[in-house]
């Protein structure tokens, strides 16, 4: 038998599979069996039906934002950060969402004015974003969280 804390930790995908044991319906003559589960099924079995990429953004002048932290990226895909002009900014996905109508993104001012508000919609662009920081270029810690529903 292997030792499991011999094994390196790693941050599970919708597709790896993990082993466990499937218990048999009450009253009937089945037998439990070690199968595979596929995390994406156990996640959906707790109730967690999408992605997530979760994340503390900053930006000055005419760079394009840059990640100071990436608190959980569930997407399987890491995206990319432009600058587009003036309090305008692309993210940029390298998959193309399933249905747009399924993405959902929440952003707050971080530690600029507070009566700044950063807005988003999608692109039309597989797999992209646009955030406007309503004509100011400066972001400092804003967290981002972008939930991709199934």
């Amino acid at each position: 038998m292997a030792i499991a804390n011999s094994y390196p930790v790693g941050t599970p995908k919708a597709a790896d599979l993990l082993l466990g044991t499937s218990v048999p319906t009450p009253g009937t003559d089945e037998k439990a069996t070690t199968k595979n589960f596929p995390v994406s099924a156990i996640s959906t079995a707790i109730g967690i039906s999408y992605n997530s990429y979760v994340s503390l953004v900053t930006q000055t002048g005419t760079n394009a934002p840059t990640i100071e932290a990436t608190l959980a990226n569930t997407t399987g895909g890491d995206p990319t950060w432009a600058y587009e002009s003036n309090g305008v900014y692309t993210l940029t996905f390298p998959f193309a969402f399933a249905d747009e109508t399924k993405v959902i993104v929440f952003v707050n001012n971080g530690n600029v004015s507070p009566t700044q508000n950063i807005g988003w919609a999608l692109t039309g662009v597989a797999g992209q974003i646009r955030l406007n920081t309503q004509n100011d270029d400066n972001m400092s810690r804003a967290s981002l969280e972008i939930r991709i529903y199934a």
